[in-house]
Parts: C-alpha cells; structure tokens; sequence
C-alpha cells in the first residue's frame, strides 16, 4: 500500500511531484497541491543540512551509550557531522527521545552491545524479532512483586521453557486455533479515548527510517525500544489458554470460551511500564480507520493470565504518527456494576 500524501496546508489528497532540490547532502523531491497550489516537501525537519535518517541514527546511538565522538566514526556520511552539530540534535530531540534522562545511568550497567537483547522466532511461518531493553526492564520493574513477574515471563520467552510450538502449525491438527487478531467476541460498549500522545511524535520520526511501508512495524518498534524511557520490549509473543479462558469466565467476565479456537497467538507490538500500569501499544498505519479492540484485549488477557496479575493493572492503546486511542480492556469484559 503507497503511502498517501497531503497537503500540510488545506489537508487536500490531490498533489503532484513538483521536481526537486537539492542541498550539500541530498536531493529532496517537491510537491504541489493542486487544490491551493501549496509547494511542499515530505522533510519533516526544515532547514537541515544532513538527511532525517542520519539525525536518527544519531541520536539511537547516543541513546544505546556510544559517546560523540565514538558516534562521528560510526556515521558513514560524508563529511560527517561535527561533534557540536551532534550535540544540537541530542539537545533539539531530548523532549521526544527521552531515554537520555537515563542514559547516564544505564551506561554504567550496559554496554551499548548489552543494552537490548534480540531473538528471532519463526511463529506461524512467519518472522518475528522479539526485543527486550536489559537497562529498562530492570529500572522499571525494580522493587516492584508484581512488575517483577511481567519481568519473568519476558526473560523467559528466549529460554526452552517458552511454549514456541503453540506458534507453529501442526499439520496433524486439522482444526487451527485462532489468531488474536483474527478474533470478534461479544464486549461490553466501551468509547477508546482518543488523545495526543509522545507515540505520535516517535512514530512520526521512525517512519522516515523505513525504507518500504513493509520495514514500518520493525522502525517504529526499533526506535521506541532504543529512545523512549518506557518501552521495555518489543514483538513480545502471547498465548491464550481453553483454561485461561474458563478461570476469566468464573471471575464473571464476559468470555465464551466455546467461540474460541485454542490457544489463541499473537505478537504485541510494543510493551511499556508507566503511571504504574502496564500499556500493550499496536502500531496500526490509519489508525483512525481501525478498530483493533478484541486483539488487544486479548493481548493484555493473555498477559494477565501468564504473569498472574489484574487486569485492572493493563491498559491498551493502538496508535499511528497522528492518533492515538487508549482502553482499559477490563471494561470490554466486565461489567463495572459486577
């Protein structure tokens, strides 16, 4: 799917390339709205000499520990950037990558090549690179019983002990079971809010980082676990039981296991520990045409069940670069009154 194009002027679909321009490190191709005749570029950042995707680059090395100068040998552009330009992009971009207000610390636990710990699981024939900040789900989850169990249940998703075979198809099982977001069951009428949020602001730079719209799952996700303070994992696979099932319905939940094929599967995007809750994030591109409800209660049920916690303690959220709209899935399937 191409990506649309508007006018930043009268929001208008109708534009055309206007040729382009060209400064000491790129060529910028132009538009023209043909509704006011507006002439844009798609550059996020005016006035700036070196491209977008250095800028970033910058900063997520800064933010995995590399030092300036350490950063300026990496960087393969050409000239490369001076010390004092690094140090203005740090400082410009410090209000939306925040995790520099910890970078001092986490530096003197990890190096930048232990920071964030990866796997790659093939799940459903399909590949998925799970995550985890090392620094992140330590300083988050520290002197806390019950975050401490989300902590385990992440550690042991790259250990033997984690059912991966749940994720691959068995072909002597006719029946499949369901996807968490190929579900629809009965919920409660809830209304998402919707709201502003620094999701917005990081997925507006990450998207310049990926190459084709295939490559925006893995850029947003990419840049969320390196620069925001509270994204502690990344790709994080979930399994929903016949028996987790049965445990929500006898706690008076609105489930009907017999609708479901189980275990139920699925991969939450980004995972998150602030205001003392736990946040399941969905990168969803037009995220105002959607309305991924059923999959992210499912996402935060699963969770719940595997880490033993309430699922008062879970709020869900499914985002873009211009939207974003928050849940607590516990209103989708319990009545409050109960």
């Amino acid at each position: 799917m191409q990506e649309k194009i508007i006018c930043p002027k009268c929001d208008s679909g109708t534009i055309i390339k206007k040729g382009t321009r060209k400064n000491q490190q790129q060529i910028i191709q132009q538009y023209k709205c043909k509704n006011c005749s507006n002439i844009f570029t798609k550059q996020p950042l005016k006035e700036k000499t070196y491209p977008i995707q250095t800028i970033l680059k910058t900063l997520s090395l800064y933010n995995l520990g590399y030092s300036q100068t350490r950063i300026q040998k990496l960087l393969k552009t050409t000239p490369r950037p001076s010390q004092k330009t690094i140090s203005n992009w740090i400082n410009e971009f410090k209000t939306i990558t925040t995790f520099n207000r910890l970078k001092k610390e986490a530096k003197v636990q990890f190096s930048p090549e232990e920071l964030i710990s990866s796997c790659e699981f093939l799940h459903n024939n399909l590949n998925y690179k799970y995550q985890i900040h090392n620094f992140k789900l330590n300083y988050l989850t520290n002197n806390n019983e019950k975050f401490q169990r989300l902590k385990l249940y992440l550690e042991k998703i790259s250990t033997k002990e984690f059912p991966h075979h749940i994720f691959k198809p068995n072909h002597e099982i006719k029946e499949k079971s369901d996807r968490a977001s190929q579900t629809d069951f009965k919920t409660l009428t809830i209304n998402p809010l919707s709201k502003q949020n620094l999701a917005n602001r990081l997925t507006k730079l990450a998207l310049n980082l990926a190459k084709t719209n295939k490559d925006r799952h893995q850029s947003v996700q990419d840049f969320f676990i390196i620069n925001d303070s509270t994204t502690i994992a990344a790709e994080i696979p979930i399994y929903l039981t016949h028996d987790d099932l049965l445990y929500f319905n006898s706690r008076s939940f609105n489930l009907n296991s017999k609708d479901f094929k189980t275990p139920i599967t699925g991969h939450i995007d980004i995972l998150q520990i602030r205001n003392n809750l736990i946040h399941i994030l969905d990168y969803k591109p037009n995220a105002n045409k959607e309305n991924p409800i059923h999959q992210l209660t499912i996402y935060a049920l699963a969770l719940a069940s595997k880490t033993k916690l309430p699922l008062i303690m879970f709020k869900c959220a499914w985002f873009d670069e211009n939207n974003y709209f928050e849940f607590f899935p516990l209103h989708v399937v319990k009545n409050r009154k109960a």
